[in-house]
C-alpha cells in the first residue's frame, strides 16, 4: 500500500472568519487570488463547484468538482478535477480539497489540505506539480491573506 500523498498548508489571517469565508466562496473574491477563476456553486452539499475563467478570450471551466461537505464559516470539502486534462473524468481521478477555518485570538487560522494523490491517476506527477518544493497552497494563501487584510 502506498503512503498517502497529502498537501497541507495553513496561515493565520488578521481578519474575521466571516471575511475569510467570503473570500473562499464569493466568485468576485476568488477571481482576485485564484488565477482569475471564479468559484461558481450554490454552496450546498452534493452540488457542483466549477472554477470558471477566461483563456485566450474564451470562457472555460478550469476545474470542476462537487461539494462533499460544507459548514459555513467553519469547513468546506470538495472534489477537484481538471476537465481539460487527458485523464478520464471519474471519481477515482478526483482529488479532495478541505478548508478548515478556526478563530484564534481575533484572527482566523485557515488550513487547506489536498489529496490523496497516491490514489489518483498520475498521482506522483500531480503531487509534485502542486507541492512545488514545499510551496503547495502557500502562494494562494498569501494572496487570500493580502486580499482579506486590506479590505
Amino acid at each position: 500500500m502506498k503512503a498517502p500523498l497529502i498537501i497541507k498548508n495553513e496561515i493565520l489571517i488578521n481578519a474575521s472568519v466571516q471575511a475569510v469565508w467570503d473570500a473562499l466562496t464569493n466568485p468576485a473574491q476568488t477571481k482576485k487570488y485564484m488565477y482569475g477563476c471564479e468559484a461558481i456553486s450554490t454552496w450546498k452539499q452534493g452540488d457542483t463547484l466549477n472554477w470558471k475563467g477566461e483563456y485566450n478570450g474564451k470562457e472555460m471551466i478550469f476545474v470542476t468538482g462537487k461539494i462533499l461537505r460544507i459548514q459555513p464559516e467553519t469547513y468546506l470539502e470538495y472534489t477537484t478535477f481538471d476537465p481539460n486534462s487527458s485523464m478520464e473524468n471519474n471519481a477515482a481521478n478526483h482529488l479532495t480539497v478541505c478548508y478548515q477555518l478556526q478563530e484564534e485570538n481575533k484572527q482566523t487560522k485557515l488550513t487547506v489540505t489536498q489529496g490523496d494523490y497516491s490514489k489518483v491517476a498520475e498521482g506522483d506527477r500531480r503531487y509534485k506539480e502542486t507541492y512545488n518544493n514545499g510551496e503547495g497552497w502557500n502562494p494562494i494563501l498569501m494572496e487570500i491573506k493580502k486580499l482579506v487584510e486590506t479590505v
